[in-house]
């Protein structure tokens, strides 16, 4: 493979950086902006889980799109149209005039997804697909932490109007990159462009994204909430409570990278999947326990739980992408986006109206629960086998529909 895939990964990762600011991005703003809108608990759950309501039902049209015209098209159309919308929301002074440009920006910043992690596929070898979607996959921390970093700074003058025009430059710097520099991949012997839909079909591919999917709800509990239940149920000021969630995203950069390089060493997706699994229930349980105690206990539980919450996904999407073969990639991270979206819009707004019907530490006790069924789920589902993850071909035997 050419020296170039570096490149592309680079464009890719700074392309998803630019959204993740946006989408992970905002728990930093979640105090000023609740307090700004006058917001209830449960409609600033809303507002969290309004970009990724804006994705679901975009994602599979843009991994199909990408699988079509290319990464080169798809990237730039759609995080730029995001960073247009972003930059708009200080223009707005109602709640439901935010929640329509966050929706807005989800459904065109979806482009970047699917068309991202095909691009990888499409340049990197099987032995080195772990790590190259794990450190495409680290770009959802590192733009969390830059924006735990330096949004509260730029909101706290009282206006919000520096912080959103910072995130839609972000993302309009993010698709000038990709324009610029994604070329198409060089050619690979798989299967010609059909039946683009086969892996919706196939039961291991819902197994996986639902499974994985469940990982979610440890996720969100930790890494979407803990400014606002540090900031409110601890006392801590907004600016201590958004180094915590820093800290929680730097730390879990590595983990992403760390997690897809041992992938590859060990030459599987699914059983690192139920492990990681198995430990974020774990950790979630114990942030559960914690909630009331020392912040000297609570503060490095949280940031541990949040890094192991943070460390999955890379590898879910390397499973999905392998097993569907270059040819549907798109379609097939399309699809497990679509499964992620479909659990973060529901799960972001239910968290929160868990928290407000009993208590932190009730809601943190289900999110740790969640997990466990993640694992039962990906139990059934088998690795991709080492001759089709070398081929580049869909792990999907003949004969199944």
């Amino acid at each position: 493979m050419s020296r170039y895939r570096w490149t592309i990964l680079g464009a890719g990762t700074l392309a998803q950086s630019s959204l993740a600011a946006v989408s992970v991005g905002l728990p930093a703003l979640a105090p000023v902006l609740r307090s700004h809108y006058h917001l209830s608990l449960g409609q600033i759950g809303i507002v969290l889980g309004a970009v990724s309501l804006g994705m679901l039902p975009t994602f599979l049209p843009w991994g199909l799109l990408a699988d079509r015209l290319g990464e080169r098209a798809v990237i730039p159309l759609g995080l730029g149209g995001a960073g247009i919308a972003i930059a708009a929301v200080p223009l707005t002074t109602s709640f439901g005039a935010l929640i329509g440009l966050l929706v807005l920006t989800g459904a065109l910043g979806a482009s970047i997804n699917a068309a991202s992690g095909r691009a990888v596929m499409g340049w990197f070898a099987a032995e080195q697909r772990g790590l190259a979607l794990g450190i495409r996959q680290a770009s959802i921390p590192i733009g969390g932490a830059l924006s735990a970093a330096v949004l509260p700074w730029l909101a706290s003058g009282g206006s919000m109007t520096p912080a959103f025009l910072a995130l839609g430059a972000f993302c309009l710097t993010g698709a000038a990159v990709a324009a610029a520099l994604m070329r198409k991949a060089p050619a690979v012997h798989s299967p010609a462009l059909v039946d683009v839909g086969r892996p919706i079909r196939d039961l291991r591919n819902w197994l996986l994204a639902g499974g994985s999917g469940l990982f979610v709800v440890g996720q969100l509990a930790l890494t979407s909430y803990p400014v606002l239940f540090l900031h409110q149920h601890r006392g801590l000021s907004t600016h201590s409570a958004a180094l915590v969630l820093a800290a929680m995203n730097v730390l879990g950069i590595g983990a992403r990278i760390g997690i897809g390089r041992w992938s590859d060493h060990v030459q599987a997706r699914i059983k690192p999947l139920r492990t990681l699994g198995l430990l974020i229930a774990v950790s979630t349980a114990a942030v559960a326990l914690l909630v009331d105690a020392p912040l000297a206990a609570l503060v490095p539980t949280l940031i541990v739980a949040g890094v192991v919450s943070l460390s999955w996904n890379g590898v879910a999407f390397t499973a999905a992408a392998e097993t569907a073969g270059p040819a549907r990639s798109g379609a097939a991270l399309g699809f497990q986006q679509t499964v992620l979206g479909v659990i973060i819009s529901i799960g972001a707004p239910a968290f929160a109206a868990l928290v407000g019907l009993t208590s932190w530490r009730v809601a943190f006790a289900v999110a740790a629960f969640c997990p466990l069924l993640g694992v039962l789920a990906l139990r059934r589902v088998p690795d991709v086998t080492g001759g089709a993850r070398s081929r580049g071909t869909s792990a999907i035997p003949p004969g199944v529909p």
